[in-house]
């Protein structure tokens, strides 16, 4: 697609070699997990049955995808269709122009022939990539009119440029809509086509574009070019970085609601952004916490076009940065949570783009086939209604996965998966985690209804993993126990406590206030290791805290005020037998709306008074607000922190520092033994 208005003077496409897009965890909202291939060919995963499709094959779309309209009730793509695997260009077309319904999984690397070819897709179909394997390369696809209920998601669509940088004779795009409807495109590495990586034309409609990278290209995405005034889009979590234009541009759209992205214009690149999000003709746009970094006219609008600005952020941006008018309100159609401006960054860096496979051995794809399934929802319109009798229904001594799947709402009730139950996994079946809660006020000095007692720290939990194997993902667990209102009772209040080994939390939000996340074993000899990975945990005093061998990574730690507005608290309090691993944040962001200088990263917890624990913290490549005390670490109850394991190793932002007396760093030596494989051992974390 070619743009006719005039823009500003174009440049040389950059001599630089490409680097391939880093395929990251994902951050949550929209995707659940993706599950092993079910074959290793088209033929014979053809006959795998609809009822044992991966939780990918069944997700529905958010935003305007969701919305029942035009004969089409939501976006779910293939899921009544079979799961066929494609490594052929052959077979990628004959699925995917199919008039069946179908899950096509790319598992290998096609090129398309000839170069610039799109795919002209049908409606009924989900084209997802098995982990980061699925990379169609010179070619992308096309929607044509009346195509509807298609996602595209989990592939990087990558390298039909040309040569020619604004290049107006190759209309080579990832994606091309012409009059399609109901449209997902997410979790996608889009990159380094000859014209546009999205464009939404003619007026296409009731699409959501979610979780993609978008890099690498003069024009990232272009909507609309059409008199009429029809297309409904939502555009949210995307990372836009090295694109000229088009970030979006938008045409005559009804409605436009963009939140949550992310456009980043790369210093000391040849590729400058002439422009960033754009209203134009008679759209109607609705742009909401999104970040902004080094962008040349960020905000730019036609005189007859409006945009209703809320809660963005703009960093070394100059040039236009506009707003005006009056546009919709989203959630008279859809809804949605947005997350906090300051945290899309680093959220978005961790999450967009591909997500990584669980695995392609016949072993873990028969366990994925085999799992079952359990829905929960308050309405009664799933098998159970509250998370707990799901729980209850697991067979003692399950051989394999059961997948409790959640449906959106809160569910305010307390949650214990017991240790005769392994291989649980409990899922958010909704667009973002915020949409499934968990949530129960017990607080340590809570009486306990029976008249026997307070429940104490651990007995407070929210959710109580006591079994092996277990997943949490895609929904938040809460404690809101109101502090202010009870002084008079012991206020450590958790909202998850695990006390069993292999515990996989994965774009989920732990949110409490003093103590949150209790990362425990089932015994002082036994070992317990905790993986968190794209999440939150959201709280102030000791509110990481326990004797696991726990890694919080690519997460944002959001540290918050006390119950009388006061700022000050500990991220960690481990209490780690001698001869283990402690807690370990890596590649991560300690953030939030605190004082300057008013938390520890830790103190040393001698449960009992144990002098022969060695309690460990390690915090490494990660982001340190300006909230970081210089001196980080503390003393706690007699026990110094010197004598116990507590170091750094290149963190950066304001909070971090220097290497002193008070401020151990590891050295590069030190550091290869303290990574993230080392706290785990033999155990590689997979979603399943």
């Amino acid at each position: 697609m070619t743009e006719t208005r005039s823009r500003a003077p174009r440049h040389r496409r950059r001599r630089t070699a490409l680097v391939a897009g880093i395929p990251l965890a994902l951050t949550s909202a929209g995707v659940l997990a993706y599950s092993p291939l079910f074959g290793d060919d088209a033929q014979s995963s053809a006959s795998a049955a609809t009822a044992a499709a991966p939780a990918w094959a069944t997700a529905t779309a958010d935003g305007f995808a969701s919305v029942n309209a035009l004969g089409q009730n939501g976006t779910y793509g293939g899921r009544d269709g079979q799961i066929v695997t494609v490594k052929t260009l052959a077979d990628l077309e004959k699925y995917a122009t199919a008039a069946e319904p179908y899950v096509i999984v790319v598992a290998a690397t096609i090129n398309m022939n000839p170069v610039g070819k799109e795919i002209k897709v049908q409606s009924n179909k989900t084209i997802v990539g098995s982990g980061t394997s699925g990379h169609i390369v010179g070619g992308g696809f096309f929607l044509g009119s009346g195509v509807h209920n298609v996602i595209i998601r989990n592939l990087t669509i990558r390298d039909a440029y040309q040569g020619i940088w604004n290049d107006k004779d190759h209309d080579f795009d990832a994606v091309q809509m012409d009059g399609a409807h109901h449209v997902w495109i997410d979790h996608n590495d889009l990159r380094h086509m000859a014209d546009g990586l999205i464009d939404v034309r003619k007026d296409s409609t009731y699409v959501t574009v979610s979780w993609n990278k978008l890099s690498q290209d003069n024009k990232a995405f272009g909507i609309g070019w059409t008199e009429n005034v029809v297309t409904d889009i939502t555009i949210h979590h995307n990372w836009v970085r090295e694109t000229e234009q088009r970030n979006p541009s938008t045409d005559n759209a009804a409605h436009a609601h963009l939140y949550n992205n992310f456009l980043e214009d790369v210093a000391d690149t040849d590729i400058k952004s002439s422009y960033g999000n754009y209203s134009r003709g008679a759209t109607k746009m609705v742009l909401e916490n999104s970040y902004f970094q080094g962008v040349n006219n960020p905000v730019i609008k036609d005189a007859t076009a409006t945009i209703v600005q809320k809660g963005n952020t703009f960093v070394g941006t100059s040039g236009r940065n506009e707003s005006g008018g009056t546009a919709f309100d989203p959630k008279t159609y859809y809804a949605y949570t947005l997350d906090k401006t300051a945290d899309v960054p680093a959220l978005l860096k961790s999450g967009v783009g591909p997500r990584s496979s669980i695995g392609t051995t016949a072993t873990a794809s028969t366990k994925a086939a085999a799992a079952t399934t359990l829905t929960v929802a308050k309405d009664g319109s799933g098998q159970y209604s509250t998370v707990q009798a799901a729980v209850n229904a697991v067979p003692a001594n399950n051989p394999s996965r059961v997948v409790i799947s959640v449906k959106p709402g809160t569910y305010r009730e307390l949650v214990k998966v017991p240790s005769n139950k392994p291989h649980v996994t409990i899922q958010g079946s909704g667009g973002s985690r915020n949409d499934t809660v968990i949530v129960y006020n017990n607080a340590s000095g809570t009486p306990k209804p029976d008249g026997s007692g307070t429940y104490g720290t651990g007995g407070s939990a929210t959710v109580a993993v006591e079994a092996d194997d277990f997943q949490a993902r895609n929904l938040t667990i809460s404690n809101d126990f109101d502090e202010a209102s009870h002084q008079d009772i012991a206020n450590q209040a958790v909202a998850l406590r695990t006390a069993a080994d292999k515990v996989f939390l994965d774009g989920v939000i732990v949110s409490g206030d003093q103590d949150t996340l209790l990362v425990d074993t089932a015994a002082k000899d036994k070992l317990g290791r905790v993986y968190m990975t794209n999440s939150y945990v959201i709280g102030n005093v000791d509110f990481i805290f326990g004797r696991a061998t726990a890694v919080i990574d690519k997460s944002v730690i959001t540290l918050k005020k006390r119950w009388n507005g006061t700022s000050a608290g500990y991220v960690t309090a481990p209490s780690t037998a001698a001869g283990r691993k402690g807690i370990l944040i890596a590649n991560s962001t300690v953030n939030g709306d605190v004082s300057s200088a008013s938390f520890y990263l830790g103190r040393p917890w001698h449960a009992g008074g144990d002098a022969s624990l060695d309690p460990q913290t390690t915090v490494r490549n990660t982001s340190l607000s300006a909230a970081i005390k210089s001196t980080p670490w503390t003393d706690m109850s007699g026990f110094s922190w010197k004598d116990d394991r507590f170091a750094e190793y290149k963190n950066s932002g304001a909070g971090s520092g220097a290497a002193s007396s008070n401020r151990p760093q590891l050295t590069d030596a030190q550091a290869t033994g303290q990574e993230v494989a080392d706290w785990l051992g033999d155990w590689t974390p997979t979603a399943s």
